[in-house]
């Protein structure tokens, strides 16, 4: 019987990507660690494939990441936090953004498929298992980020975007708000339907009557903010929302935007707004925007590590890891 890596792991009681380090990169591995490892691959008897760890070196040196949407300055915040760990296996982040359409999305894990990355982080816009499927009979490991992998085919790096929409209306209810908007979209997006999700786990649950709308936008930009904005503010006075929860920080910024330069509802007094990510445009709004906050940068470095990890082992079993969000509280949605 062939004894491999999983094996070790097994027998030194540690992770793959621990016994990938002992193999490769022993000083960055504790010496407890090492002991472990090199016992456990005396005992098994384990030979190390170098034939195949050089075929895979000589066509590996770069990864892919597809993102949905490269200007969210969330995205841009987890593929740094990609590029920081790679950088550290002497790995090259190759980077392509689908701006949500399918065909740019099939063309970017073509080309990635077609340059042999070792391995590909993708955070989709369609369902895309057949086509993950394909890379990994062909020895291309995938990591799935902000999407939790359902069935389990794959890894995934995520935050839980149904507690966090749930925090955030509760948080607006919490401040007397009871005419709650979720304004977002395309509910294509999983993330979008997660979010919407929570939010009305929060109406459901909530002590004191609350209402929940929902204003759809075609993507998740500033400009589809200032027209979501724009389209609640054409309603009658007595038919606007004390609340909204953007989808994203990008909607929630454009939603202050149309507030502001129409000038009848005030952020907070009349109508506060909440967003998702928390990105780095969040806290230096013109009134400084509360937010859920995700873990972008841990979340590209995370899913870095399992990527290298998965790469190293193909009989690696798929993990799940999904991150807590936080509410930040600012502004925007201080009570009335």
């Amino acid at each position: 019987m062939v004894v491999s890596i999983r094996d070790v792991a097994t027998r030194a009681g540690v992770s793959v990507g621990t016994v990938s380090n002992v193999l490769n990169r022993p000083h960055e591995v504790s010496v407890e660690s090492v002991d472990r490892v090199t016992k456990a691959i005396d005992a098994l008897g384990y030979v190390r494939n170098d034939a195949a760890r050089k075929l895979r070196a000589g066509v590996s040196t770069t990864v892919g990441f597809v993102v949905l949407d490269g200007q969210n300055p969330f995205y841009n915040e987890v593929v740094r936090g990609a590029e920081d760990e790679a950088a550290r296996h002497g790995i090259a982040v190759l980077y392509g953004n689908t701006d949500e359409d399918l065909s740019r999305e099939k063309v970017y894990i073509d080309l990635f498929e077609e340059q042999q990355v070792r391995g590909l982080l993708i955070a989709p816009y369609g369902d895309v298992t057949a086509r993950l499927q394909r890379l990994k009979s062909r020895g291309i490991a995938t990591v799935l980020v902000d999407r939790f992998s359902g069935d389990g085919r794959f890894s995934s790096v995520s935050v839980d975007s149904v507690v966090g929409g749930r925090m955030a209306v509760e948080h607006l209810i919490e401040t007397g708000r009871r005419r709650i908007a979720f304004v977002g979209g395309p509910f294509d997006i999983r993330q979008v339907t997660d979010r919407l999700a929570g939010a009305r786990v929060a109406v459901e649950n909530a002590t004191n009557t609350a209402t929940l709308e929902v204003v759809a936008t075609a993507a998740m930009t500033v400009d589809d903010g200032v027209a979501a904005g724009a389209k609640l503010l054409a309603r009658p006075m007595h038919d606007w929302p004390d609340a909204l929860f953007a989808a994203n920080d990008l909607i929630a910024l454009g939603l202050l935007q149309a507030l502001a330069i129409d000038g009848r509802l005030i952020v907070p007094e009349d109508v506060a707004i909440i967003g998702f990510d928390d990105n780095a445009f969040a806290a230096a709004a013109a009134v400084p925007l509360s937010s859920i906050r995700q873990p972008s940068r841990m979340i590209g470095r995370t899913a870095l590590r399992i990527l290298l990890e998965e790469a190293d082992d193909a009989d690696s079993i798929a993990r799940q890891t999904v991150f807590p969000p936080e509410l930040v509280i600012r502004a925007s949605t201080h009570p009335r």
